[in-house]
């Protein structure tokens, strides 16, 4: 435990109770014990390495490139059936690398970011400018939770229906992404307005609708150019291929990658307890409102892959490749141990979670 944590009082002779760390604890001060130990015990770690993001990127593309595939030429409905969830977790997978480039170093795994984007990012129409420069933001100190957070709304203190909203919504997205590079650029390219509307719009993979997306600057407004232009090419070369080969291998590749958006969608609702009301948080408070879901169990790897089942500590260290979070929380569990500020970001499951946000939307209705 540390000093900012106050005990509930209890009656003479009962057994203690365990506190667990809240955000509304650390809202004005850090818990420097912590974020010294977060510091101090994962020296060592940090370094990205190539000989685990290669080979990890490519085989979850590779397969999930075969099952979209086989998906499409099967005739049976059990087989497209389990080759479309094959395909659909594998480039779930291979779509979350888009959270590592937005924080490891640019020279760290050089061809890394460009071979990603040509294989993953511009195929799911999902090129990394999409992220980059806008995760970040969720990141800052003085921003994370505030209306100028593109990744932050109060889930848990909404109405009911907007959970459900929140997650359907996502099954569109296939389809959204299809238009906005498909139709939306290349109009913009001969329509400026229309142009600045779809950057500032429909340009971020953000969930807060008052979020507009500045313009792009210097080296990065380079790499937006080849990535949009990409991305608008392969749109149009799939919008294409519908009048030439049917609209049914479309619409199994549209649906698996909406079953991915999906899932994706599930995994941002309990990536965060969402419960801050527009105030700037320590960075205490902002990794406890964030979610960690540990081993033992072995779900989180499938719905919150390439180190997301540890959200909480990469708030803590965000430039931690996603291969050394384990070993790092690992540590931090071993040295800080049960009653800690760092045990309170730990969760059980996608299950609980969900539990917990929709009865605090069904409180509010009360």
């Amino acid at each position: 435990m540390t000093l900012h944590q106050t005990i509930p009082s209890q009656p003479p002779g009962a057994a203690p109770v365990a506190v667990r760390a809240t955000r509304v604890q650390f809202m004005a001060e850090d818990d420097k014990a912590m974020l010294r130990a977060a510091r101090d015990l994962t020296k060592g770690l940090g370094e990205a390495k190539a000989s685990i993001y290669w080979p990890d990127m490519l085989l979850s593309a590779g397969i999930g490139y075969a099952g979209i595939a086989v998906a499409i030429a099967s005739g049976s409905i059990g087989v497209k059936i389990a080759a479309g969830l094959v395909a659909a977790l594998a480039l779930y997978r291979a779509l979350m690398f888009i959270h590592e480039l937005t924080h490891i170093h640019r020279d760290a795994l050089p061809g890394f970011r460009t071979a990603w984007n040509l294989l993953v990012g511009i195929p799911m129409l999902t090129p990394s400018f999409m992220y980059e420069g806008v995760h970040t933001i969720h990141h800052k100190r003085t921003q994370y939770g505030t209306v100028e957070d593109p990744e932050y709304l109060p889930l848990a203190l909404m109405k009911p229906w907007s959970l459900p909203l929140f997650v359907l919504v996502a099954m569109l997205l296939p389809v959204g992404l299809l238009l906005r590079f498909g139709i939306l650029y290349p109009l913009g390219l001969i329509i400026p307005p229309l142009r600045t509307f779809v950057w500032e719009r429909f340009s971020a993979l953000s969930i807060n609708p008052e979020f507009r997306r500045k313009a792009p600057e210097g080296d990065f407004a380079g790499r937006v150019r080849w990535q949009e232009a990409g991305a608008s090419l392969w749109a149009m070369a799939l919008i294409a291929s519908a009048f030439v080969f049917g609209w049914e291998p479309l619409a199994t590749a549209m649906a698996i990658l909406s079953f991915a958006a999906v899932l994706n969608q599930l995994r941002t609702l309990v990536a965060h307890l969402w419960e801050n009301e527009g105030e700037a948080m320590t960075v205490t408070a902002q990794f406890l409102d964030s979610v960690n879901v540990p081993p033992p169990g072995l779900a989180a790897e499938i719905w919150a892959p390439v180190g997301l089942r540890y959200h909480a500590l990469h708030h803590l260290m965000p430039s931690m490749p996603y291969h050394d979070l384990p070993e790092a929380h690992r540590r931090l569990v071993r040295e800080l141990g049960t009653g800690s500020t760092y045990e309170g970001a730990n969760h059980p499951g996608m299950l609980t979670l969900v539990g917990r946000i929709a009865k605090s939307t069904m409180g509010r209705r009360a």
